[in-house]
């Protein structure tokens, strides 16, 4: 359904594959969750190439006022920004969208490890059921990573493109973060729950009584 590959550093999720300071020349496709100011300005740059130049979306319907609410996946070849998802949550179901490509790395199934990368993150919270829209020309291409048309909704229209809604159902992650984790866990940097954060090293300053920070 998703492919499988050398784009997988081993060891690390498939939303977290990106290593800072990969060699240029790296032909890999690699996956990190957006941390930074610097990091969303590349998703800026991503989506304004290839909705604003190449599909004509007007800015402000592009940048809709959702994107500080949301979570953003950016993948890379090598140390290049080539594509990116935005994912946002809702009570029962998160959903994806805004997945935009870079036109000069389209010929690298992109777009579905991304798709990949964004259900592996929605499973490790929890969810079951993820839900996004297609533009109605290209249902056929979420089909084949095992979307369904969202039985009994009609096709709707924005920003000049035909939409239908689609879902994924899933099951979680078996070690999906829940109420009663490691409190270490829940204040790990998004996406790198499986490793020792910064507030995990300052555990091992010691504290007084009064709960004021002592060397």
């Amino acid at each position: 359904m998703y492919p499988r590959g050398k784009s997988i550093r081993e060891g690390r999720a498939v939303y977290d594959t990106h290593i800072d300071g990969t060699d240029d020349n790296d032909d890999d496709v690699s996956i990190t969750v957006v941390r930074s100011i610097e990091e969303f300005m590349r998703v800026v740059t991503i989506r304004s190439a290839t909705f604003i130049a190449e599909q004509d979306c007007p800015y402000q319907e592009e940048f809709d006022g959702n994107d500080f609410s949301a979570s953003h996946l950016v993948s890379y070849v090598g140390n290049e920004p080539a594509g990116c998802l935005r994912i946002r949550y809702f009570a029962d179901f998160a959903k994806l969208e805004r997945l935009a490509v870079r036109r000069e790395f389209r010929n690298r199934q992109m777009g579905t490890k991304l798709m990949h990368a964004g259900v592996e993150l929605c499973r490790m919270k929890g969810y079951r059921r993820i839900y996004g829209r297609s533009q109605k020309d290209l249902l056929s291409y979420y089909e084949n990573m095992g979307w369904k048309r969202l039985e009994g909704t009609p096709e709707f229209y924005f920003s000049d493109y035909a939409y239908v809604e689609i879902v994924f159902d899933t099951e979680p992650n078996p070690k999906a973060i829940k109420l009663g984790a490691d409190p270490y866990v829940l204040m790990r940097p998004e996406g790198r729950w499986d490793r020792p954060g910064v507030l995990d090293r300052s555990a091992q300053r010691s504290v007084d009584k009064s709960g004021t920070w002592r060397s």
